[in-house]
């Protein structure tokens, strides 16, 4: 028994195989929660990522229901997590990270054109078929919104180190242009193998980041070799008023 963020106690399901379907699948890891009681997270992921259909964002299959349980039943990644790539690699040159990049900002603005933000973009909600050129799957929707049928987010939510500076300020803020940052702090990742608004001398230090992203406090080491355009394309992406950062996940580019 474990817990997810703001969820409450997990059960994990076995990973199966169904004799009538070839294609592998398996049960999100889902909270434990009563048949009369949805948590709202829940209640976000099964209605915003069921309706979605793309190549780079995991597969919705169904939901089960049972007298004390929920599971949400989705597509297989066979190749884990992007985080465990980037971990094991240190970073990427910079033609590996445009090619999981490209996929990411592909799932992203369809995302974005099915009028749904995600708000917690980050490595861990990346994951990998096992193919050899690996496909990224964008997962876990639990924070995400949708602008057809909730309101303008202003929540803080997502994971300190992805966040744009709007989300920080509490005030309402445009979805989509934080997913944009996200994905920003992911290309990032890829490219140094460092958080771009982390402390290098105090990384541990949240105060610290939270100010330097308040700040677009940033640097790209002199060790780590990219090209012009791929500087620019970093450029656009953190800037602290979020009416000039690039707002189209589809636009970014980074050849």
């Amino acid at each position: 028994m474990d817990r997810l963020p703001g969820m409450g106690p997990v059960i994990t399901l076995e990973l199966r195989m169904r004799k009538f379907d070839s294609n592998r699948f398996f049960p999100k890891q889902v909270a434990v929660i009563s048949f009369y009681h949805i948590d709202e997270n829940v209640q976000r992921e099964i209605i915003n990522h069921r309706s979605l259909r793309h190549p780079n964002i995991v597969r919705f299959k169904e939901v089960i229901l049972t007298p004390t349980h929920l599971a949400i039943v989705m597509e297989y990644a066979s190749g884990g997590e992007l985080f465990e790539r980037i971990c094991n690699a240190g970073r990427f040159p910079e033609d590996e990270a445009r090619f999981f990049f490209q996929q990411l900002v592909s799932g992203v603005g369809y995302c974005h054109k099915m009028e749904v933000c995600h708000r917690d973009l980050k490595l861990e909600n990346t994951l990998l078929d096992g193919s050899q050129a690996p496909r990224l799957k964008i997962c876990d929707f639990g924070y995400s919104k949708s602008s057809v049928l909730h309101s303008q987010p202003k929540s803080t939510v997502g994971t300190p180190a992805y966040i744009a500076p709007e989300v920080l300020l509490k005030k309402e803020y445009d979805g989509k242009t934080a997913d944009v940052w996200s994905c920003g702090v992911t290309l990032y990742v890829m490219l140094v193998g460092a958080y771009p608004f982390e402390d290098p001398e105090e990384p541990r230090n949240f105060r610290n980041t939270i100010q330097r992203i308040l700040n677009v406090q940033y640097s790209i080491p002199a060790y780590v070799h990219i090209s012009t355009g791929c500087r620019h394309l970093i450029s656009r992406i953190f800037v602290a008023d979020p009416a000039k950062v690039c707002k189209h996940a589809h636009t970014l580019d980074t050849s």
